[in-house]
């Protein structure tokens, strides 16, 4: 009479076959099942006992592997809803054209919902790159809101505004901010916070069920000084302030704190909403940018980030040390 050890024993062999045979054989469950004599959905339960005993490791042979390690440290380590790290091409780190097409990828999911959906977006490059990657839908059920206006003191306008350029490609309604970037004074800002457009806007804003963002820095090639929106003497006062980074135009430190000062009380961008419950995708990658992105994340004023694995690398590398 065979023991219960012995039966035990013998299961485990099978399932271990049964596992060999599939992930480092390449046979089907049909195959297993023939040359195992068994049923083919034995062969099934076996396979998938190789895996819940831990008899079977695997390991996924393709630059696509690390980029999903990447992925799970970076969810793990900040607390994320969402991480899609891209690979990276060696000769151009710096190049956002792998996290665009992520990024589009990961809006045509929200966009596909029958449901009504409110989608806010920032303003950059990565971002733009985003929406221009988007195929044509039909998507009239959805608000596409935007977070900032794109205005300059002059009247001139930034390119990187992707809200209108979004609402053509998916026939979705959008609302665009008719304000500058940033108000003369506070008592401006109330002024135009005040009008009843605005207001409804900045109320979407607050109700987006999902929010993406570029993710800018704060240096002499910072997108707010290169675009004309802050001066160099601007730009390098926040620097001694300690700013790192800057979302919407609301400038932050190196752990996330939002900073005091001009930007702070004149931003006429809608409000951050620090630890969303909601999904608030960064779309960033870059050398330059990792700073910026760190205390993104470590401030929570994004939950979902999109980048590319040189960056994700960097990310993990300064949180470790504690830069």
């Amino acid at each position: 009479m065979v023991s219960k050890a012995e039966n035990e024993a013998n299961r485990l062999d099978e399932a271990a076959r049964a596992g060999w045979l599939y992930y480092v054989a390449g046979n089907t469950q049909d195959e297993i099942a023939r040359k195992l004599g068994v049923s083919r959905q034995s062969a099934q339960r076996l396979v998938s006992l190789a895996v819940s005993e831990k008899l079977i490791k695997v390991r996924l042979d393709h630059p696509i592997a690390n980029c999903m390690e990447l992925s799970h440290r970076l969810k793990e380590q900040f607390g994320l809803i969402a991480c899609e790290v891209v690979p990276s091409d060696p000769d151009a780190p710096n190049s956002i054209a792998g996290i665009a097409l992520a990024g589009a990828a990961e809006m045509e999911r929200v966009l596909k919902s029958k449901e009504t959906k409110i989608i806010a977006l920032g303003t950059g490059r990565a971002l733009r790159s985003s929406v221009e990657q988007l195929r044509r839908m039909d998507c009239p059920q959805h608000r596409v809101v935007s977070l900032l206006g794109n205005m300059m003191s002059d009247g001139s306008a930034s390119g990187y505004n992707a809200v209108i350029r979004m609402a053509e490609r998916v026939n979705a309604r959008h609302f665009p901010m008719p304000l500058p970037v940033l108000a003369r004074s506070p008592d401006e800002l109330a002024v135009l916070h005040s009008q009843e457009p605005v207001a409804n806007i900045l109320d979407l804003a607050r109700r987006a069920d999902v929010t993406f963002v570029g993710i800018g820095d704060i240096a002499d090639t910072a997108p707010m000084l290169v675009d004309g929106f802050v001066t160099r003497d601007d730009m390098r006062a926040l620097m001694a302030l300690g700013a790192v980074g800057e979302i919407t135009s609301w400038v932050y430190d190196s752990n996330g704190r939002l900073l005091d000062g001009f930007t702070k009380r004149c931003v006429a961008s809608a409000p951050l909403v620090v630890d969303s419950k909601r999904p608030v995708f960064g779309i960033a990658a870059g050398e330059s940018k990792v700073t910026a992105i760190l205390g993104a994340l470590r401030g929570k004023l994004i939950n979902s980030l999109i980048t590319n694995e040189a960056t994700a690398e960097q990310l993990l590398a300064q949180q470790s040390s504690g830069s």
